[in-house]
């Protein structure tokens, strides 16, 4: 009895250090900082891009995961539902025959409402080194991420598994 009572004991420890959280702890975390909120996995709800012509087309059929972690590393993967590179006109190379994956870290500034990806390994190799930085913002329920770059136009909505 004592010896169970103390893997007990110790599996409630490494638990509650690793963080895994109770539904109410994941309801408080939502109030607090921007690091708390991104923290997790989410998957690809949607996206927006523009065309060559300007309108906007709203897209759901594309597969995704974004995670962030709290000692600050992260990794997204994307795939296209067909084997196609980016839209023409896109002035960076995120993926090749339809998908983009890359990993690395990740700063915040809350200050700007950004945060910075900062490439350690890419699919597309020309990405690795690169420090992307996406404008953020959380509203009804999703991750709202877009490109800080003036030349892309595009958006993608994230909701948390």
């Amino acid at each position: 009895m004592r010896a169970i009572l103390g893997w007990m004991l110790a599996a409630f420890t490494v638990l509650s250090l690793s963080g895994v959280s109770s539904p109410q702890s994941a309801e408080r975390s939502d109030a607090g900082s921007v690091k708390e909120k991104l923290i997790g996995a989410w998957g690809l709800a949607w996206t927006e891009e523009q065309s060559a012509d300007g309108k906007t087309n709203r897209i759901i059929d594309r597969k995704g995961t974004i995670v962030y972690t709290r000692d600050g590393h992260m990794s997204v993967q994307i795939m296209l539902p067909k084997r196609e590179d980016s839209p023409q006109g896109n002035p960076v190379q995120y993926d090749r025959g339809g998908y983009e994956a890359y990993y690395g870290t990740y700063d915040i500034d809350e200050q700007a409402n950004t945060v910075t990806h900062h490439v350690e390994g890419a699919l597309v190799r020309a990405l690795v080194g690169k420090d992307l930085t996406r404008v953020y913002r959380f509203t009804g329920g999703e991750l709202i991420l877009k490109s800080s770059r003036a030349d892309e136009h595009w958006t993608i909505a994230w909701k948390h598994y």
